[in-house]
């Protein structure tokens, strides 16, 4: 039995992207964008420079625990990547910290359908 523990990992690694690529819906995201929310993107700079919505903030995922000082924890933060596997992984550094509303868009491209 101890030995089919191996085969845990791969179905814990999916089933946690499956989880952080859940997403909010347009009328959910509107409505925390009205209350204030802070847009983080999470890719690289080099990506972010290349390509963004000009309302996101750019702190890279590897940056995240160091300048997660940077965002305010009583606003709520929407996270986006290429992806969205970053954004989650991002997500769960930022609940770590105490943040309480924090929501993984994922693909940056996303926003441009909750955005002007």
């Amino acid at each position: 039995m101890a030995e089919y523990w191996i085969y845990l990992i791969p179905v814990a690694a999916i089933g946690y992207l499956l989880w952080s690529r859940r997403s909010a819906s347009a009328a959910d995201v509107k409505a925390l964008l009205e209350r204030g929310a802070q847009i983080v993107d999470v890719r690289t700079t080099g990506e972010f420079r290349t390509a963004s919505h000009p309302k996101a903030i750019n702190i890279p995922a590897d940056q995240l625990d160091q300048r997660a000082k940077e965002l305010d924890p009583a606003r709520p933060v929407l996270l986006c990547c290429e992806s969205g596997s970053r954004s989650g992984f991002a997500a769960s550094i930022l609940n770590r910290k105490g943040f309480k509303e924090v929501h993984n868009l994922g693909s940056w491209r996303r926003i441009a359908t909750f955005l002007p």
